[in-house]
């Protein structure tokens, strides 16, 4: 049986006519390119007889609460302090120090988080 081969070309024509899975057997050959855009757009790669991805399933909802949840307290939650720009730094410094040790310049590391987190929103 001839081999059925695809590019990414061919997985955005299938996305655009609304397929939203693509059998894969023996005799279907995908591009390197082809399988990264069918990830990107999601497009699902199922081997044959393989059943295509359903909505996921969600064991953690049942109709019984669990024994925990049962004798949780039901006051609302605490909201969480905003960290500061001074307490972002000193966490982001420390973590750095905590992974590459002494071998990083404190005035340059400092410098570093200081434009990161002038160029980031905190929200």
């Amino acid at each position: 049986m001839p081999k059925t081969f695809y590019t990414d070309h061919d997985i955005e024509d299938l996305v655009k006519r609304g397929v939203s899975s693509l059998v894969v057997d023996d005799d279907v050959v995908l591009t390197d390119l082809a399988r990264d855009k069918a990830m990107r757009l999601g497009l699902a790669l199922t081997r044959e007889g393989e059943k295509p991805p359903s909505a996921p399933e969600r064991p953690y909802i049942t109709e019984q609460p669990s024994p925990s949840a049962a004798s949780a307290p039901t006051q609302p939650a605490a909201k969480k302090a905003k960290p500061s720009r001074e307490d972002l730094h000193n966490r982001v410094r420390e973590a750095v120090v905590a992974r590459l040790g002494d071998s990083v310049d404190p005035k340059l590391l400092d410098t570093i988080i200081r434009r990161v987190l002038q160029n980031v929103s905190v929200k």
